[in-house]
């Protein structure tokens, strides 16, 4: 408790609390908003139209498929594929032809390596 020299202003420690969990609230969904994707049948249902290039070089976004859901990215190339179209961030439609894709991918074999290569693209998956 701590009191200013006129005894007039008394803190008791609501507002801290109050920042805290307004710090706790804004911090957690920081990470709601993680790549998480589904997989759609249907080109007309996607919000990203999706290419697996052959070579890195030729990606706009290197991507590492993860685990859990916990471990996925805030649109830094960390992908959870969910079970459910109502639990993804994103619903993704691979396509045939590189031509017919909004954002072009290659899949890595190491966390370190996902991310952008370069930010033309990043809007597509906010």
């Amino acid at each position: 408790m701590w009191r200013s020299s006129d005894s007039s202003v008394t803190y008791t420690g609501a507002v801290t609390k109050s920042i805290f969990f307004s710090l706790v609230i804004t911090f957690c969904s920081l990470f709601a908003r993680g790549q998480k994707v589904f997989s759609v049948d249907y080109e007309s249902q996607a919000d990203v139209k999706v290419f697996v290039v052959k070579y890195e070089s030729q990606a706009d976004l290197k991507v590492y498929k993860v685990k859990y859901e916990s471990q996925a990215g805030d649109n830094n190339g960390k992908w959870f594929f969910v079970k459910y179209e109502s639990q993804a961030n994103k619903k993704i439609y691979f396509v045939k032809y590189e031509s017919q894709a909004d954002l072009k991918i290659y899949f890595v074999d190491y966390e370190s390596q996902a991310g952008w290569r370069s930010n033309a693209k990043k809007h597509l998956l906010y």
